[in-house]
């Protein structure tokens, strides 16, 4: 809306000064309009400008105005000015990954495969500096953890031993009217969602899963279809008829009649603990150690969703702590407290993450923490932390007929290992760092509207833009020249077409956080001007310092600094 002001104004400014909201916008800024050759200005006001109203007879700037120019409140001239909303939704989140070259459906060109996902050239590079960053957080800065790469595909007896041929399942709903199968978990958390029950809303989800695991383990399906039916839930009619378990594992038949089935792997966990032995056995660690992976990992989800979140293929980062069984809650605090520090170190913001105790337990674990985020869709897991207590070593053991006991000295005999895993989903830290670091702002000069990703310049895909100026060819020389040298130490582009502010503005966009620009100063004075992205502050740098400057702007070592 805005306040008409009649030609009596003088500009006092009194009004802008005693506004309780600061609402009013500069005099300078105020729209102008033509009447019969009279000017007629207003003051442009916020439309969510309501401090006034309600509260005093008429608007305070009419008030204080020494000469009564702006009109009385009840002959305000209204007009609504749009609010703009720089609140991203998640489906633009989605369509700026694609359209930037971060993220793309796979096989689009066969209309593409439900939840499964291909990274675009910026995306590859962001995905492969967060798995940078993890890895030598774990590798590097602990001298009591190491790494290994394991095969997806191992023997089948591996996955009896570790539980997942027989365990490794979901409870599925089938509904009649929509032809369609519901997870059961995901079920109930959506019917609490919807039907917005919050009070204890953990407990009754826990009750209502307990109830219905224990009806179905005495095959008492009945009961749990007439409790599911009383559940209503938005456009979808109440016709469950049928419950069944479903093993979330891919089997691959490898010869045509073989009895074996062999599994892509559900987790990377199990590689570590076959291999167990070989780091004991080839290499100085003793526990308390950990083994860390990197890994793509395989699960029959029926129900896919949420673009990144929760898909069939995906990439685990895990670490498997190995530690002696009365040490168990110490290392589990501790990991806990070290994971999260590690999370809050992306600066994504504290409020965007919280624990979360498990109830329902897998059927490795003891204790299971979520480390939780809070993304476009809510508050989601992110990382588990659990103690798998010797469960996996011991059922090795049985099956396998190996020792995997180590000697204790403080009790003085041999005892099976504990284990605190960590374990991330790859691809959910790089949606919680995409989709937090997307922003939508106004250039307060211009008042133009730019598209940023705000990431860490640490895990930026690029870390700086070489420009020349204008096609100029002495500028375009000398950028190119600084292009090839600063190219054997970072991730850099090139461009030279288009105006330099629409240049920074795709760079702003894929989150490139310094631009480089080549100008015909350069050519005397051999300096650049290197812009920076979140503040858009700019600053003239020697050419032979530029390398210092990207490097100190960038490194991981920033990163590192805050875990130590």
């Amino acid at each position: 809306m805005a306040f008409k002001i009649t030609n009596e104004c003088i500009n006092c400014g009194a009004c802008e000064l005693e506004c309780p909201n600061n609402a009013i916008i500069n005099n300078n800024e105020a729209i102008y309009e033509s009447k019969e050759n009279k000017e007629t200005r207003y003051f442009i006001v916020p439309e969510q400008c309501t401090e006034c109203i309600g509260k005093y007879e008429k608007p305070q700037c009419v008030t204080v105005c020494p000469v009564n120019c702006i009109k009385k409140y009840k002959s305000i001239s209204i007009k609504k000015i749009k609010k703009k909303n720089n609140k991203i939704s998640f489906k633009e989140i989605v369509s700026h990954a694609k359209q930037y070259g971060f993220v793309f459906p796979s096989s689009e060109i066969y209309d593409g495969i439900n939840a499964i996902y291909d990274y675009g050239q910026y995306g590859i590079y962001l995905k492969n500096n967060i798995k940078e960053y993890w890895w030598k957080s774990m590798i590097q800065i602990n001298e009591n953890i190491i790494g290994l790469d394991t095969s997806i595909l191992m023997h089948p007896n591996i996955w009896k031993a570790s539980g997942h041929v027989y365990k490794f399942k979901e409870i599925f709903l089938y509904n009649e009217d929509t032809k369609s199968s519901y997870r059961l978990d995901l079920f109930i958390e959506n019917y609490l969602q919807e039907t917005n029950i919050r009070n204890k809303e953990k407990n009754l989800k826990n009750n209502l899963i307990k109830y219905i695991y224990k009806k179905f383990k005495e095959n008492d399906k009945d009961k749990i279809l007439r409790l599911i039916n009383k559940i209503k839930i938005k456009s979808k009619k109440n016709l469950w008829t049928k419950i069944y378990e479903y093993n979330l594992m891919f089997k691959i038949p490898l010869k045509e009649h073989e009895k074996k089935n062999f599994y892509l792997r559900p987790e990377t966990a199990q590689g570590i603990f076959t291999n167990f032995l070989n780091v004991l056995n080839t290499s100085k660690m003793k526990i308390p150690f950990g083994i860390a992976q990197i890994g793509k990992v395989f699960r029959k989800e029926i129900i896919a969703r949420q673009f990144l979140f929760r898909m069939r293929e995906f990439e685990q980062m895990e670490m498997q702590f190995f530690i002696f069984p009365n040490q168990e809650k110490k290392w589990l605090e501790y990991w806990k407290k070290n994971r999260l520090k590690w999370h809050l170190s992306l600066g994504l913001g504290e409020k965007k993450y919280r624990f979360y105790e498990h109830e329902q337990l897998a059927h490795y674990a003891k204790k299971a923490y979520d480390i939780q985020f809070k993304f476009p869709f809510g508050f989601k897991e992110l990382e588990g932390i659990h103690s798998r207590t010797n469960f996996d070593l011991k059922n090795h053991e049985k099956y396998s007929k190996k020792r995997f006991r180590v000697f204790d000295k403080e009790k003085n005999n041999f005892s099976i290992p504990y284990i605190i895993e960590t374990s991330v989903g790859l691809d959910r830290i790089f949606l919680a760092v995409f989709s937090s670091s997307l922003k939508k702002e106004t250039i307060k000069d211009t008042k133009k509207e730019r598209i940023i990703l705000k990431i860490n310049p640490a895990l930026s895909p690029i870390k700086a833009a070489i420009f020349p100026l204008i096609q100029d060819k002495r500028l375009i020389s000398l950028a190119k020249e600084i292009y090839k040298k600063l190219k054997l130490d970072f991730i850099l582009i090139y461009e030279e077409n288009d105006s330099i502010g629409k240049r920074y503005r795709r760079q702003d966009a894929i989150g490139t956080p310094i631009c480089v620009t080549i100008d015909f100063k350069t050519l005397k004075d051999k300096c650049v001007t290197m812009r920076f992205r979140d503040k858009m502050l700019q600053k003239r740098v020697l050419i032979k310092d530029l390398k210092r400057e990207i490097k100190k702007e960038t490194s991981m070592k920033k990163l590192f600094q805050l875990l130590i």
